[in-house]
């Protein structure tokens, strides 16, 4: 019995070491070499001041900005310690009766005849995308042009230069990461 207990006792002291304490160790140093800016959360800055992380969604309201996907996070929208999908299936009839209140509100404002993107009306699977499709963008061109009295061919062009293609080019979709370009629409006004 003793020898069974001492063996068990060995086994989960190796093991501990093992996965919970070598293995990290190593993997977080290879981060920290290899991906330097991702191991740290993507954090984008503005001089010393930081704005947010390139990896989690955030919410712009005004008409001057680009408007992110929706947060399914619970209370706090865009909470990353809340991450969470609504669950709704494609079918639910709350889904439908949210995405066409939002259609609406969307049409209300966005100065084009254009459908309104699908990922503008319904959230991500974490509530948390900080990416909308090209089509999104596109879509919120003429609104952002005339909120901020710039030409469209300047915000198309912005829109252009933040979209990413798809990773390897095989993998996912073309997407505009919503900050950085909000980021830029800034700097551009200010004139840096």
């Amino acid at each position: 019995m003793f020898q069974q207990f001492r063996t068990a006792t060995l086994l989960l002291v190796t093991l501990t070491l093992l996965t919970g304490i070598i293995y990290p160790a190593i993997v977080t140093m290879i981060a920290q070499v290899a991906f330097p800016h991702q191991a740290n959360g993507s954090i984008l800055r503005r001089g010393d001041t930081e704005i947010g992380s390139a990896l989690i969604g955030q919410s712009f309201t005004g008409p001057e900005y680009f408007w992110s996907r929706l947060s399914a996070t619970s209370l706090t929208p865009y909470n990353a310690a809340a991450s969470s999908g609504s669950n709704y299936g494609p079918m639910h009839p709350a889904l439908a009766k949210s995405a066409d209140a939002r259609i609406a509100a969307l049409n209300e404002v966005a100065r084009t005849d254009k459908s309104v993107p699908v990922d503008l009306v319904t959230s991500s699977a974490s509530g948390l995308d900080p990416h909308i499709s090209p089509a999104a963008a596109e879509f919120q061109v003429l609104r952002i042009a005339a909120a901020r009295k710039m030409d469209e061919a300047d915000v198309r062009r912005l829109v252009q230069q933040h979209t990413d293609d798809r990773t390897f080019g095989i993998l996912g979709e073309p997407r505009v990461n919503v900050l950085q370009l909000n980021l830029a629409l800034d700097q551009q006004a200010e004139g840096l």
